[in-house]
């Protein structure tokens, strides 16, 4: 099976030197990366402008905007892939960027903005499978999404609980798959619960053979 996964946050320029972005760390999409490779899968991993290093074995395309990484999903999934998109991935940008360091002056405290394309929407896969950072209550409106972008499954976490979200190395994860089953997965590793995702895809591959 081929792996399509997206990771890490992305930023919208204002100018050369500002930039809309979010805390994504990227860690999530890197460990689903890893544990498909473990097993036995081809990865291809489009990452924005995180620290972390490429797995080995693994394939990595950089993105630095939502419309760069975009671009490179809609070239790298195939109808018969794995696709999870994990990347926080930002709805907005700026509707001009300019060329130059913006004055203080040059700027009338009003920030114009543009909608992103929805990325996990306009993409077809074999699985598709989503992930929802909420505040609060994560699964109401992880559900919504879910139907709207035709998902397989996404996994929601509520960013503010302590040990799951952003810059740490656990996350505390619910599934919601398209049949209306839930699954709630305590404060784990990581990598542990990228274990459980990349199952979850090859179980659901073969139910839509």
């Amino acid at each position: 099976m081929t792996f399509v996964i997206t990771a890490g946050p992305t930023r919208e320029f204002l100018d050369p030197v500002r930039f809309l972005s979010n805390p994504s760390t990227g860690r999530m999409g890197f460990a689903i990366a890893r544990a498909a490779r473990d097993r036995g899968h081809r990865v291809i991993l489009v990452s924005g402008p995180v620290s972390l290093r490429t797995p080995s074995g693994v394939e990595r395309v950089d993105a630095v905007s939502a419309l760069d990484m975009y671009r490179a999903v809609r070239k790298a999934v195939a109808p018969d892939c794995v696709f999870v998109a994990s990347a926080a991935v930002a709805d907005w940008r700026p509707s001009s960027r300019a060329g130059s360091k913006l004055k203080k002056s040059e700027m009338d405290g009003t920030l114009r903005l543009t909608r992103n394309p929805d990325i996990l929407k306009s993409v077809r896969s074999r699985v598709k499978i989503g992930f929802a950072a909420e505040t609060g209550d994560p699964a109401h409106e992880a559900a919504r999404k879910l139907r709207e972008k035709r998902l397989d499954m996404i996994v929601a976490n509520d960013v503010c609980e302590k040990g799951a979200g952003f810059a740490v190395a656990t996350n505390k994860v619910v599934f919601i798959k398209k049949n209306g089953e839930t699954v709630r997965l305590p404060v784990m590793d990581k990598l542990a619960i990228a274990r459980k995702i990349v199952r979850e895809a090859e179980r659901i591959y073969t139910e839509n053979a």
